[in-house]
């Protein structure tokens, strides 16, 4: 019997690698899947749910995008207030209610573990609106063209 040097390891170069998911600079596509309904229902739970933390009664928050790790036990969610820019100062009230939300989650979702939750600000509409206040002043705008 003899013994291949290759088998056993997995080829994550061209592009049977990429289909597969299995590029090292990118999200497998498990990964975004159960990310997708990590968002989902974290979204719905944002939507219904009576905080008895008074910093979240009345806030109206969004989760934009949601990033786990490869294992799948760790879940970063990016949030953002609808209308208002401020919430940094919810952080604190929304990692205090990280393991509620997280034992809620486990009745939506069919995974043997379900992910930790770990709450950042979503600055990327900011940082857009920054961009594009940048690309129109004149002086930017003269270079352009």
């Amino acid at each position: 019997m003899s013994r291949n040097p290759s088998r056993g390891k997995v080829n994550t170069a061209g592009p049977a690698g990429k289909l597969a998911g299995l590029a090292a600079s990118g999200p497998s596509q498990r990964q975004l899947r159960v990310g997708e309904e990590v968002r989902r229902v974290l979204a719905d739970l944002f939507a219904r749910t009576e905080f008895r933390d008074p910093e979240l009664v009345d806030a109206r928050i969004t989760v934009t995008e949601v990033r786990l790790s490869p294992d799948l036990k760790h879940a970063t969610a990016f949030v953002a207030r609808l209308g208002r820019s401020d919430v940094d100062a919810l952080m604190p009230a929304l990692r205090r209610v990280a393991p509620f939300l997280r034992s809620r989650m486990s009745g939506n979702l069919r995974l043997r573990v379900v992910p930790e939750i770990h709450f950042q600000p979503d600055t990327a509409l900011d940082y857009a609106m920054e961009v594009s206040a940048l690309l129109s002043q004149p002086e930017v705008a003269r270079d352009l063209d």
